[in-house]
């Protein structure tokens, strides 16, 4: 199901330190890997554009943004076998048109965590996951927590009893089985009826028709997850984001609080 994955990088420590998460993703799957680095045309200064038209400066900055990307992570990522693209314009709206006009079924990047937390609106992370259909696997702890060895899958995800759970358990039920990982379904409620709760939760993986655990935890829902995750020691949380309309986005989905806080990646889908 994936076949083609998309790794923004922008040269910094966090895209060094995704960099073997990105190379696990891509060997289990059998995927391709593409880097993108997009160029801020507002970052020229007052001087050049006196000197220089911007059309020069861009041609500049392209050619000097392509040997620079040729050389990150070339060892990881051969350029012979793994594309770069360099562009211009706003990173979000340039990722999400990529991944649109060239079919990519992943993005991978991390988050930087000081930013993500102060502001997410200008949040690069934040926009994509608004933008692009695809799944999106985000990590912001990549510095301090290496991917497991591919022996030890346990991908845990993350559903309610809304409409749009079946397609979120179809998908991680998929990509799960495309690894040969176990898949272990978590459940978050108030406490009292979690006998109910099992038996709609045990319903839905039976109709999905996949094999799962299932473990319904009460608590704060955030905490109660992340927990959960935890106890499973997943390598990897699957959680629906859904289609929101009006300017702010998702910005009161509970994607963005677990992506601040998880310990491991979590893939949105």
């Amino acid at each position: 199901m994936i076949r083609k994955i998309l790794f923004p990088v922008d040269f910094s420590p966090s895209c060094d330190a995704l960099a073997p998460w990105v190379k696990r993703a891509a060997s289990m799957f059998g995927a391709d890997v593409a880097l993108i680095h997009v160029c801020d045309t507002a970052s020229y200064n007052g001087f050049e554009l006196v000197v220089r038209s911007p059309n020069e400066i861009a041609e500049e900055q392209m050619v000097i943004t392509k040997d620079r990307l040729n050389v990150f992570l070339n060892t990881d990522f051969p350029p012979a076998t793994c594309p770069r693209l360099v562009c211009f314009g706003d990173s979000a709206d340039e990722i999400s048109r990529t991944v649109a006009e060239q079919g990519f079924d992943l993005v991978m990047m991390p988050t930087h965590a000081g930013r993500f937390r102060r502001t997410l609106l200008g949040s690069t992370a934040a926009k994509i996951l608004d933008n692009v259909t695809c799944p999106v696997l985000t990590n912001q702890h990549s510095e301090i927590n290496a991917p497991r060895a591919l022996g030890h899958r346990v991908w845990a995800c993350a559903i309610g009893l809304s409409k749009d759970s079946e397609r979120v358990l179809r998908l991680a039920a998929a990509a799960a089985n495309a690894v040969g990982a176990r898949l272990c379904v978590i459940h978050a409620m108030s406490a009292g009826k979690e006998s109910e709760a099992r038996t709609r939760i045990e319903s839905l993986v039976a109709a999905t028709g996949c094999t799962a655990d299932v473990n319904i935890v009460s608590g704060p829902l955030k905490g109660a997850l992340l927990d959960a995750a935890a106890r499973c020691a997943a390598d990897a949380l699957i959680v629906g984001r859904k289609p929101h309309d009006g300017i702010i986005g998702r910005l009161r989905d509970l994607t963005y609080s677990l992506i601040r806080d998880s310990l491991v990646p979590v893939l949105s889908v």
